[in-house]
């Protein structure tokens, strides 16, 4: 009797804690979502720094860190930048095709089959109030670069954190075996999210470089913005495949008159997308996104719920983080196999060393 009361206090107690974990992370999304990109940009600096220094010799890391946080920095503005000089010229082309527009919508309207007439470009702008519309577009961009302005804030004092973290777990865990389990754990997560950002990235380049030669071929316009759009959606596991070619699909057909580029488009997004995210990807990914496809489905909607489009970005790095930590602990760790591809929710720990002992 006493065992079934001891189990329902402790389904109780994860109730109240998953709750209250929940509600926190909703309520704080906008810091945490700065900190947790912040962490990423971190882990993203950190792991070029540790492969400038074994692939260059004799390069100190005072002089390899620098140099990567230059490199990473400059992507990330580079693409910023491209991103924000393009969306000028696609809000101009909205005009432009304002009768193509009419007839996608047409077609739409008879296809659905909906009574009454059908709508136009200048009636679905009616239904908007241009002055709220432009209030909450450049309310929308304050709010990204004070996101943005926070995220750096934040990155600037991890890696002083990061400097120390040793030293406090030595003050934290008394014991030698906890301590040395604990770094195992922080090296874990560390080697996980590296090459995880490592090879999304790789492979997200090499899908944008041949996504841009295909559209410019066809002739698709804005080919760059779309390019580097898709860049950001690969971060997001199955859905971003599916959302990059759904989106030059639907601008495709707003911008050709005739079908054939259409299913060009289509056809050679996608291509691209389904060949290297299902044949070579894996392959290179290895253990570091060790996660069932359900489960990714289900931290997409968890995360994206929670913190937006952020969580959407953040949503697999995060839950491999919990995975790790969950399977530290004999109570947690049914949770972390569950959450795991192959039942094996931990890197190969030979791995985790050498690369360790690589790093330093």
């Amino acid at each position: 009797m006493s065992n079934s009361n001891e189990m329902s206090m402790r389904g109780a107690l994860w109730i109240v804690a998953a709750g209250v974990i929940a509600a926190g992370l909703f309520f704080l999304r906008e810091p945490l979502t700065q900190f947790a990109m912040a962490l990423i940009l971190w882990l993203a600096i950190d792991g070029l720094t540790d492969t400038l220094g074994r692939r260059i010799p004799f390069m100190p890391r005072w002089l390899a860190l620098p140099l990567a946080l230059i490199v990473v920095l400059s992507i990330v503005a580079l693409i910023g930048f491209v991103v924000i000089d393009n969306i000028a010229g696609i809000i101009g082309d909205v005009t432009r095709y304002e009768f193509r527009l009419n007839q996608v919508l047409s077609q739409v309207h008879q296809l659905i089959g909906s009574p009454g007439r059908s709508p136009t470009v200048r009636d679905l702008i009616a239904q908007f109030d241009p002055g709220r519309l432009t209030g909450e577009i450049g309310e929308g961009l304050q709010n990204a670069a004070s996101a943005a302005i926070f995220t750096l804030i934040y990155l600037g004092f991890i890696f002083p954190a990061a400097a120390v973290m040793s030293k406090k777990l030595d003050y934290i865990f008394r014991g030698k075996s906890q301590r040395e389990t604990a770094r195992e754990v922080m090296a874990r997560i560390r080697v996980s999210m590296e090459r995880y950002l490592w090879v999304q990235t790789v492979m997200s380049l090499i899908i944008t470089g041949l996504t841009y030669i295909t559209l410019v071929v066809i002739g698709l316009e804005n080919a760059l913005f779309w390019s580097f759009l898709i860049f950001f959606l690969n971060y997001i596991p199955t859905i971003g495949s599916l959302a990059a070619v759904v989106l030059t699909t639907a601008v495709a057909l707003v911008q050709f008159p005739t079908l054939g580029p259409v299913v060009a488009v289509f056809a050679g997004v996608g291509v691209w997308q389904f060949v290297i995210g299902n044949f070579i990807q894996p392959r290179m990914t290895g253990d570091s996104l060790n996660l069932s496809a359900v489960v990714v489905l289900l931290a997409l909607a968890i995360w994206g719920s929670i913190w937006g489009i952020a969580g959407a970005f953040l949503a697999a790095p995060m839950t491999v983080m919990l995975m790790i930590v969950l399977a530290q602990f004999p109570t947690t760790r049914w949770i972390a196999i569950l959450l795991s591809e192959d039942g094996k929710p931990t890197p190969d720990a030979e791995r985790v060393s050498k690369s360790d002992s690589g790093s330093k």
